[in-house]
């Protein structure tokens, strides 16, 4: 792309971006009204009565919503840095922040040789997708730590494995990424838990009582396992509740055990192949990093539990690094997660009810969403697979551009 081309392309991602973000501020501002639930009360009631207490230093001992490692402490505090705001409202502004953060790094990397602005497209589109929920969590904050501990894996391993384990402390996902970065960075992020752990610990009582609490939860009505009990439910097979239970809906009553325990058997065998791969792995390409990074979070959100909206924001931000790279050979899957994203907002908050209630239009949502998810995971990691394990060739990349073992020089 010239000069010229590359500056159009830029200034219609940034118009784009500021577009879409006003719009999603319009939202969660209530200038206008989104259809379904107020999806905002989990930070002007949930976040805000956390932050009174945190505010006391000890962190909420009572509380089984609290369910987060205690780095998200300062996401939760965060909205103080912005005083002559009310508390939400400094949220959803810091929120928007950690947007633009998040599209400042992939633009950014986008522009290096090797690289496109493709991956920057598919943040700015991915997100709005996702609705006004995207700004009333603390998720895109997560996301944005995650960002740049991916672009910052091949050139600076030891400042990636800092980023992956304050990421892995403010909402334990990011420790996912370990499976694809260099194993110089994995002294750093285990050293990196430590200290953040140990000064949380030494300074706050109850750091890890969340532990307790995630350990209790159950099974989420949108979750990949909870469809056998809507259908089971749905056709009058099913007799137990749906409730508020650990700070979402989740079933309570028969087969829910089974369900849940199954989820986390499921969660068992992706990170075993996903060790496998780590050691069967003999070309590391300089798409690797974030090839496996999105192929381990696709997993683990499949596989989870729960699956809430603001999961998807932590594949639109793993998406988009690996189209940051022209090489990347997972297109097909991010597309089909993007697509997953305006299927979610359609479930939540949209017509939440009808999940809700398991009816024909709730179950045909789920299984829509949860069915794109599942196909994008298996898509990617044969992939991965083909990409790094496999004998075949690999086409779309030069032959100088592999590695028969884990890269010593930047890629």
């Amino acid at each position: 792309m010239d000069g010229a081309g590359a500056r159009r392309s830029f200034t219609g991602l940034l118009m784009t971006w500021g577009l879409t973000r006003l719009v999603l501020l319009l939202w969660v501002f209530k200038v206008w009204v989104f259809p379904g639930p107020d999806v905002t009360s989990d930070v002007s009631v949930i976040y805000q009565g956390w932050y009174d207490v945190l505010r006391t230093g000890t962190f909420p001992l009572g509380d089984v919503t609290w369910q987060y490692p205690p780095a998200a402490a300062l996401a939760v505090l965060s909205p103080a840095l912005l005083p002559f705001l009310q508390y939400a409202q400094a949220f959803f502004v810091l929120a928007c922040l950690a947007d633009l953060v998040v599209l400042s790094l992939l633009a950014y990397a986008g522009v290096r040789p090797g690289r496109t602005l493709r991956g920057a497209w598919v943040w700015v589109v991915g997100v709005p997708l996702l609705g006004p929920t995207v700004y009333a969590r603390y998720d895109v904050m997560v996301t944005a730590v995650a960002v740049a501990a991916l672009l910052a894996g091949a050139r600076h391993p030891r400042a990636a494995g800092v980023l992956v384990g304050i990421g892995a402390m403010l909402k334990v996902w990011p420790a996912v990424l370990l499976l694809g970065v260099r194993r110089r960075s994995w002294g750093w992020a285990v050293g990196t838990v430590a200290v953040v752990a140990g000064l949380f610990a030494l300074f706050m009582p109850g750091a890890f009582q969340f532990l307790t609490f995630q350990k209790n939860r159950g099974t989420e009505v949108e979750s990949l396992g909870s469809l056998v009990i809507h259908v089971a439910r749905h056709v009058g097979a099913w007799d137990g509740q749906v409730l508020l239970n650990y700070g979402s809906i989740e079933f309570l009553g028969p087969w829910v055990t089974a369900v849940s325990t199954g989820a986390l058997f499921l969660t068992g065998v992706a990170f075993g192949w996903l060790l496998l791969w780590r050691l069967m792995a003999t070309r590391f390409l300089p798409t690797t990093l974030a090839d496996a990074a999105f192929v381990a979070v696709l997993m683990f959100t499949v596989t989870s539990r729960v699956i809430s909206p603001q999961y998807m924001v932590w594949l639109v931000g793993t998406a988009a690094v690996c189209l940051c790279f022209r090489g990347s050979r997972m297109r097909a899957p991010a597309y089909l997660a993007l697509a997953a994203c305006f299927v979610t907002v359609l479930e939540f908050p949209l017509w939440f009810q009808h999940v809700v209630a398991s009816d024909t239009r709730g179950i045909t949502l789920l299984l829509l969403r949860n069915g794109l998810l599942v196909v994008a995971a298996v898509l990617g990691a044969r992939e991965l697979w083909r990409s790094t394990v496999s004998r075949e060739p690999v086409p779309s990349l030069p032959a100088q551009a592999t590695r028969t073992k884990e890269p010593s020089t930047p890629a």
